[in-house]
């Protein structure tokens, strides 16, 4: 079997950002699979990396903030859309890509397959539990989604 992290990411008292968590804490009561283990975390970069290590598959769910994004879109990327991103939480951090690369490298067995869902929000600087009407919608699409991931 395929041994399979399900990780929801976000700060849950910073409105949209807590959009991760909120799913995949919906997500367990539904997934029976002792070969799913699914987790939240308020982390990011580096300290990512002992969290994936030993997973086949990782499937994570996360707020996102593009240009120009209309909230409650719902993105599926694979983990090399992220290479790019500049985003860190601090300038001795890394971003998610590096992180997973930098696991690989140090011969950590990291996932081989990690698909990553976004849920693009509106706020995520107001101190405030839950998300905005647009991105609580989008909710059940995102756990939908990652069933069938789940699934395939």
């Amino acid at each position: 079997m395929v041994k399979t992290l399900v990780l929801g990411l976000g700060n849950p008292i910073l409105s949209d950002d807590g959009v991760g968590i909120e799913i995949v804490n919906r997500l367990k009561s539904l997934v029976r699979d002792d070969d799913v283990v699914i987790e939240e975390a308020s982390i990011g970069g580096i300290r990512l990396v002992d969290m994936m290590a030993g997973y086949d598959r990782a499937i994570v769910v996360d707020a996102i903030k593009t240009r120009g994004g209309v909230p409650g879109q719902v993105y599926r990327l694979e983990v090399e859309d992220l290479a790019g991103t500049l985003h860190a939480s601090s300038p001795h951090d890394l971003n998610f890509y590096t992180a997973l690369e930098l696991g690989r490298t140090m011969g950590m067995q990291m996932p081989g397959e990690v698909a990553v869902f976004a849920v693009e929000v509106d706020n995520i600087d107001t101190f405030h539990e839950g998300c905005c009407p647009e991105v609580e919608r989008a909710i059940p699409e995102v756990m939908d989604a990652v069933l069938q991931e789940l699934q395939s």
